[in-house]
């Protein structure tokens, strides 16, 4: 649940992220995460020392090691001693969480970041492991699979056909081609099915790479950034654990989500969603509401670039920087994790006239 709306004002103040590519074997995750960290910081002109709240989302099943969140820190600096926490998740979880800090006051400023490895392993099957332990996850069905389910679905339900979807990625990744830290940019073709009904085209690449942001309270927020990304409301909320007694048409968290956050109080004009696949979008625009006026995925959204644990909070960093630039006065963004849709987070970012 989103917490009582408190009196302080928090924004997002600066964004920063890698390039997202393929591989980056040459290099290890706290060597990843370094520009991006120096880069957020020289935005704003902090130093480490002067930042409240620090927050983290990664995953060791991907770094294949336990508690590998604590070496990532190298790249923060953790002395003096710092306060720090970590979420297993997309680091738009740990941006809640460094929301959260700042609305109870105990902290002014807040560096969230969020990074994810996904070339050394098979990341379909490492995301097996967030299935049901006992009936599912030892069928080993693996993420495009289940998203190949939701988007047959869709087909059958009338809401979207094949070429309804490959027009979703054509756009996507037209509007990536400005993106210059996209790993996919221009048009392409679909290419061949990988689980039908979904295509090559349909379905987000895999790669490596990092995002952080930086939020401040009130006239903090005013001292660091000349148009703060103020965030309005933000809430998460999760389907059952069990694909089998959900509609995979529909996503009532995300709209719960979207409808606590005060998506649906006045229209917004840009849409950052966290879709990894094609279909998604589909489920995503009807729960959400967004009609054809709204700017869907200006970035290219995560049909560009996927990497797993920083693609939420990219959604979050990219229509922040609309803000900041002026090119969006109202825009929301979203964040998911888990098999079709499972989790979701929805923030509502505004800017100041």
């Amino acid at each position: 649940m989103a917490p009582t709306p408190a009196a302080r004002d928090v924004a997002i103040v600066a964004f920063a992220q890698s390039d997202h590519r393929r591989r980056s074997d040459e290099v290890s995750e706290v060597e990843l995460l370094m520009p991006v960290l120096h880069q957020v910081l020289d935005a704003t002109g902090l130093k480490t020392s002067d930042i409240g709240f620090t927050c983290s989302g990664s995953s060791d099943y991907l770094a294949g090691r336990a508690f590998s969140f604590t070496m990532a820190l190298d790249g923060v600096g953790a002395w003096p001693p710092i306060s720090e926490s970590h979420v297993e998740m997309d680091g738009a979880w740990a941006l809640y969480e460094g929301w959260v800090k700042i609305l109870t006051g105990e902290a002014d400023t807040a560096l969230v970041y969020g990074y994810g490895k996904s070339s050394p392993g098979e990341v379909r099957d490492v995301l097996t492991r967030q299935l049901d332990p006992y009936y599912v996850a030892p069928l080993w069905p693996d993420s495009v699979a289940l998203a190949a389910l939701q988007a047959q679905a869709l087909i059958d339900a009338g809401e979207t056909d094949e070429p309804a979807l490959a027009a979703v990625a054509a756009r996507s990744r037209d509007a990536a081609s400005a993106n210059s830290h996209a790993q996919v940019r221009g048009s392409r073709p679909q290419g061949d099915y990988l689980v039908h009904p979904l295509r090559t085209g349909d379905c987000p690449p895999i790669g490596d790479g990092a995002a952080a942001v930086i939020l401040a309270a009130g006239d903090r927020a005013r001292e660091l950034c000349a148009r703060p990304a103020w965030i309005r409301g933000m809430d998460h909320r999760i389907e059952a654990h069990g694909l089998g007694v959900r509609d995979l048409t529909d996503s009532p968290s995300a709209r719960l989500a979207a409808e606590r956050a005060g998506a649906f109080e006045r229209p917004v004009d840009t849409a950052e969603l966290h879709a990894p696949f094609t279909s998604q979008e589909v489920v995503l625009r009807k729960a959400l509401r967004l009609g054809g006026d709204v700017t869907v995925n200006p970035s290219g959204g995560a049909l560009a670039a996927n990497p797993v644990m920083a693609a939420g909070l990219i959604r979050l960093g990219e229509a922040a920087a609309r803000i900041h630039r002026g090119e969006s006065d109202r825009a929301l963004a979203h964040a998911t994790s888990g098999p079709c849709l499972q989790q979701n987070l929805v923030a509502v970012l505004e800017g100041e006239s």
